[in-house]
């Protein structure tokens, strides 16, 4: 598409979030000798939950696909955090690696204050994010690149272990009573993603087949699946990463009489029918809000209060955890919202 345990972070802001309205008070009452305008927006700025800080310019640069709702809520968590902490933010996305690449070239000639990147083909992005840091520009990693960031420097990395959350979805599956499953790929060499199968075929104790599909085309996607269901009818599970890949799945499978049931990666509000209503078994979240949210507001504690979210050594992990029918309810609400 073009041009489109979590707890410590938090814990860090109580103090500055006291420390600014202390400074807010003290600024006030300096408010007789300085003219007291300035003063007056500290205030109002603290009184609002607003970061009293210097504007800064985040650009946050990820690798999404047209199409896919999950960007828009990892998006939506980043222009909360921006929103808080007085930061400008940029938001560029790329699927193709050179292209993403380029844009972080854009960013670095704006001379921007941080970068959030999404690393899902690592090497292609190696040579623009050693420039950024050579420019003076920290950058932190959100979403794909858990086995890259640390190589490449950055200084912190939000998301889930794909590996870990492709183990704990087959290890689930083996209690299913599911004996072949399908893991279906919508974009090819894509790290994340192949992680994820990898790690599904590790522990399931049935037989894991990989479909590549064509995820910018649903039609296609669709299609694709439809005719592997009918040529094989042995599979009794499909795997898809990614919602809206998941909900095209249910699809499939009703347009090849399939008997076989879905259990897909990722979450919105489109999927919460789809697992309340049963077309979808369980979704594995790793909360894309969470990991927005914090790469912005990372940035913005590193440049004012020098802090490295997971001392800059560990991930901080935002899943995976399992939304099925039994807790459905409890995450509908934020699902609706486009916060889950």
């Amino acid at each position: 598409m073009n041009r489109t345990s979590t707890s410590r972070p938090r814990s860090r802001r109580i103090a500055p979030a006291v420390a600014l309205t202390a400074a807010a008070a003290l600024t006030l009452a300096s408010c007789s000798s300085s003219g007291g305008k300035k003063a007056q927006e500290a205030a109002n700025n603290v009184s609002a939950g607003k970061a009293d800080t210097p504007r800064m310019t985040i650009a946050l640069i990820t690798h999404a696909p047209s199409g896919d709702t999950f960007w828009d809520t990892v998006r939506k968590g980043a222009q909360t955090a921006a929103a808080k902490d007085n930061v400008k933010l940029i938001y560029a996305s790329d699927e193709n690696a050179g292209d993403q690449a380029g844009l972080v070239q854009n960013a670095i000639n704006q001379k921007v204050d941080g970068i959030a990147v999404t690393l899902a083909k690592p090497e292609a992005l190696k040579a623009v994010i050693a420039k950024a840091e050579k420019a003076g520009i920290p950058v932190v990693g959100l979403n794909a690149g858990l086995s890259a960031w640390k190589k490449q420097g950055l200084l912190s990395f939000f998301g889930q272990d794909e590996s870990v959350s492709g183990q704990a979805l087959g290890t689930r599956l083996n209690g299913t009573g599911a004996e072949h499953a399908l893991c279906v790929i919508q974009t090819q060499g894509d790290v994340n993603l192949e992680e994820r199968c990898a790690g599904v075929k590790k522990t399931f104790k049935g037989r894991t087949s990989i479909l590549y599909v064509n995820g910018t085309d649903m039609p296609s996607v669709k299609s694709t699946m439809s005719a592997k269901l009918k040529q094989d009818s042995s599979i009794d599970e499909v795997v898809t990463l990614s919602a809206p890949i998941g909900l095209t799945a249910a699809q499939a499978l009703s347009e090849s009489d399939s008997k076989a049931k879905v259990a897909t990666f990722d979450l919105n509000k489109e999927l919460v029918s789809g697992i309340k209503g049963g077309s979808i078994q369980f979704a594995v979240d790793q909360q894309p809000y969470l990991q927005g949210y914090l790469a912005i507001d990372a940035l913005w504690l590193y440049k004012n209060n020098g802090n490295y979210s997971g001392g800059g050594v560990e991930p901080v992990l935002t899943g995976p955890a399992f939304v099925d029918k039994g807790n459905i309810d409890k995450i509908a609400e934020f699902a609706t919202k486009g916060t889950r």
